[in-house]
């Protein structure tokens, strides 16, 4: 049975003592009482154990991690540094809403209405028509203007009564009616005030028109006098 005593070659038993070929146990060491440091208990290599046990291995993840982040903050540094970074830019996005004023003009049950040569420094930013609107078909449109205060057009098919007013209300989030009128292009406006926002009403046979937002009155009303109908043929308004 050679080839079996050859393979077995000296294990390790569970409790710590070694084995022969022969099976039989090796007679344990007896302890020693290390009398300096040179006697001390050795690792694997013959480097002595850390103090304290386990808590050099703690001790090197919280160094290892801490030269991570170092090692990221580096990174977000120099990508802070290196990106443009140009404080001039916009941050507004603009959209495009002419495709969407063709599809509306052609469903609304009135005359749709849109800023005509607003300067280059109003952007669009918001667009959309609903046929069944809570109140009504209504076509909504809002800008920022030149100081980055909004405006907004709104306009429904809804006239007067609770839903008329509920409909301005929601608008101007709750503005109240001053009294006051001015006529600013064909229309009649009613100028309201309110904790977040102004507006100028319009009431005729075939709706409401509102212009509200957190722009001050002159732009507001800038804005208000700059409404004329669609153009569908050529898409020649412009925001």
């Amino acid at each position: 049975m050679s080839g079996n005593g050859d393979r077995s070659g000296i294990e390790t038993t569970a409790a710590g003592t070694t084995t022969g070929t022969g099976g039989a146990a090796a007679p344990p060491e007896a302890p020693r009482e290390p009398t300096d440091g040179a006697d001390a208990p050795r690792g694997p290599g013959g480097a002595a154990p850390r103090p304290g046990g386990g808590r050099g291995l703690a001790g090197k993840s919280v160094r290892d991690m801490v030269l991570s982040m170092a090692v990221l903050l580096v990174g977000v540094f120099f990508v802070y540094l290196f990106v443009p970074n140009d404080p001039s830019q916009d941050p507004v996005r603009p959209v495009e809403y002419r495709v969407e004023a063709n599809t509306a003009s052609r469903a609304a049950p009135y005359e749709l209405l849109t800023p005509r040569d607003l300067p280059e420094e109003w952007r669009a930013t918001f667009v959309r028509y609903r046929a069944a609107d809570p109140h009504g078909a209504v076509w909504r449109l809002g800008f920022m203007d030149p100081e980055n205060e909004y405006a907004a057009l709104a306009q429904t098919d809804t006239v007067g009564g609770d839903e008329g007013d509920a409909f301005v209300a929601d608008l101007t989030r709750g503005a109240e009616e001053t009294g006051e009128t001015v006529r600013l292009g064909d229309r009649e406006w009613a100028w309201m005030t309110g904790d977040r926002y102004d507006a100028l009403v319009s009431t005729d046979p075939e709706g409401t028109v509102v212009v509200t937002g957190t722009a001050p009155r002159e732009r507001l009303e800038f804005f208000a006098e700059s409404l004329a109908p669609w153009e569908i043929e050529g898409v020649t308004s412009g925001g």
